[in-house]
């Protein structure tokens, strides 16, 4: 299968999930975007819902590399790590957010075609917090995984903040500084 042309059946079924949502996409409408036949499409897709599920684990799957790139930096001080894993959750709720109101249907973790996509990808990010806690150490009372947790629930809160982008530096780092029983540097303009 041909990794090119599945990538624009995916972008082509992004497309018309932005315009009509999951529920009224078609395959002929992710065929007629793409410019090629039904039957085209079926070469790469099994369904709509397949086409559904690739993207939803696609998007996922891109966030959680970034997350992990951001884990594995050793070269910046744990807070900046901490920060760039969450940036990648928060970067894709809001990104998604904000190209429509249909996109958002990717996130619903209890949704039957992106259900397991959605929950995998925040038990994997929990799983790279929890390592990034366990390696710095947490103050007395909170364990790595609750560490994690707490982290993981800072960027749900974000979420539906006007001014995410902006908040989550100072607060990610407040959250980091507190669990850690450091100080953090403060964060500067781009961080």
């Amino acid at each position: 299968m041909g990794t090119d042309r599945l990538d624009e059946v995916l972008d082509a079924t992004y497309d018309c999930l932005t315009r009509y949502g999951v529920r009224r996409t078609t395959m002929d409408d992710i065929a007629t975007t793409m410019g090629v036949s039904r039957s085209a499409v079926y070469q790469y897709v099994r369904s709509k819902d397949d086409a559904f599920r690739r993207l939803a684990g696609r998007l996922h799957e891109q966030a959680l590399a970034r997350a992990r790139r951001a884990a594995a930096d050793s070269t910046v001080p744990y807070a900046a790590r901490v920060r760039g894993v969450l940036a990648a959750k928060l970067e894709l709720v809001l990104a998604l957010s904000e190209d429509s109101p249909h996109t958002a249907e990717l996130l619903d973790d209890k949704a039957r075609l992106f259900g397991g996509i959605c929950s995998a990808f925040t038990t994997d990010l929990r799983l790279l917090l929890a390592d990034l806690f366990a390696e710095a150490g947490t103050v007395a009372g909170v364990g790595p995984v609750e560490a994690a947790d707490i982290c993981i629930a800072l960027v749900v809160g974000l979420e539906n903040a006007p001014d995410a982008h902006r908040l989550l530096p100072p607060g990610s780092d407040a959250l980091v500084a507190g669990l850690l029983g450091v100080p953090v540097p403060a964060v500067t303009a781009g961080s």
